[in-house]
């Protein structure tokens, strides 16, 4: 059955709501259940009573943030309460506040297509695989050395510099005659083709001046969150036998 497009529907921990648009309509969610239409981070002194509100204004659904905590949106952007209203995108939206003791507190807004239709259930299908990144050996070993940080699990984690990575590369394989310059070369040559598939962050016109660490650290988290590169894949830093 389809349903009107730019119906809300919006979800936290404790509940949710699903309205229609119709100007100047408020939906408000923060700590204060009598107060919000959705109830976030009720026992969390930190999220304000009144913590943000999506609005339908022109045609649009606009996200503001009401509260002393920005609001993080997709991408890491945040939303603070001196800041204008954004507009939502249709589809889906998670937006994230952070509240006392590491708590992270999830607040899940879709926004109904003009299609009217949401995508179709279906519980017994077999689960999507990741899109994995096909990486040659060569490329492997590169990024692998480059990401260990990350995959080590460290508290925040920077790639290896190039002259580091060339190291340790020549430590595992010493036949091979690595240096900075080849190093660099291999990974750019990864970030290229990753970015003529669409993956952004990848380039410096898109990142702009300084580049510093960011065009890797963006290449390792895409390629950790596509299962390129798993925890198990630490075991290419062991000398070949």
């Amino acid at each position: 059955m389809s349903v009107a497009p730019n119906r809300l529907h919006v979800l936290a921990a404790t509940g949710g709501i699903t309205v229609g648009s119709k100007e100047g309509r408020t939906i408000l969610f923060g700590r204060s259940r009598p107060d919000v239409h959705v109830c976030v981070g009720e026992d969390d002194l930190r999220i304000s009573r009144e913590h943000g509100a999506l609005t339908w204004r022109g045609d649009q659904w606009w996200i503001s943030t009401l509260g002393r905590l920005p609001l993080r949106l997709p991408g890491s952007r945040l939303l603070f309460r001196q800041d204008e209203p954004i507009p939502l995108r249709t589809g889906y939206t998670p937006l994230f506040v952070r509240g006392s003791h590491e708590r992270l507190h999830l607040l899940e807004v879709h926004v109904q297509p003009r299609d009217g239709d949401r995508p179709p259930t279906d519980h017994h299908a077999p689960t999507m695989p990741p899109r994995t990144w096909h990486l040659t050996p060569v490329e492997k070993r590169v990024v692998v050395v480059l990401a260990q940080r990350y995959l080590l699990h460290e508290n925040h984690p920077n790639p290896l510099t190039w002259r580091q990575v060339a190291e340790h590369l020549n430590e595992i394989r010493p036949t091979d005659d690595w240096n900075h310059k080849k190093v660099e070369r291999v990974v750019a040559e990864v970030r290229n083709r990753l970015s003529g598939h669409g993956v952004s962050g990848l380039t410096r016109e898109e990142v702009g001046e300084p580049i510093g660490n960011t065009l890797n650290h963006n290449l390792i988290r895409e390629l950790m969150e596509s299962t390129t590169l798993v925890p198990p894949d630490l075991r290419i830093l062991d000398h070949d036998g």
